[in-house]
């Protein structure tokens, strides 16, 4: 009488294999999400930005940009008393730099203000993520666009 199924050499033998499939793997899917969400913060940053700008040409308000490096945060505020949007960062980013720096850089949070009709300011943001990757969010004040650039290294 023949008897079927799986001896247990044979099973601990298959998750022996996965096991190493996995903790081989694991570090490259996790350094790809990473990248996904340090490029979706930086993404955020840009719409956020963007809306700033819309609504400060078309409001006609005087729009208040507000950078904190402690918390990872931007927050926008106009005249309006009930008006104020925040935009925290994922997980894993986080604010390095708020562009242009000063002579003495310490982490109180930095204000922008965006006048209808006015010359955009030049700042930015940096964020970085766990891994060191790095990508700025700069406000042009040419184009007044905020455009992503991105760290030579990844």
């Amino acid at each position: 009488m023949a008897r079927s199924g799986i001896t247990l050499l044979e099973m601990l033998i298959v998750v022996g294999l996965i096991s190493l499939m996995v903790g081989i793997s694991y570090p490259a899917i996790s350094s790809g999400l990473e990248s996904v969400r340090l490029r979706t913060a930086a993404d955020s940053i840009v719409s956020f930005l963007n809306a700033a700008l819309n609504r400060a040409e078309r409001r006609q308000e005087v729009m208040e940009v507000t950078i904190s490096k402690s918390e990872s945060a931007l927050v926008l505020r106009s005249a309006a008393p009930d008006f104020e949007r925040r935009l925290d960062l994922p997980d894993g980013v986080s604010v390095s730099r708020v562009l242009p720096e000063r002579a003495v850089e310490d982490d109180a949070p930095r204000r922008f203000y965006l006048y209808p009709g006015g010359t955009v300011p030049r700042f930015g943001v940096e964020i970085r993520n766990r891994r060191g990757a790095k990508r700025t969010v700069m406000v042009d004040p040419i184009t007044g666009a905020p455009r992503i650039e991105e760290d030579e290294r990844e």
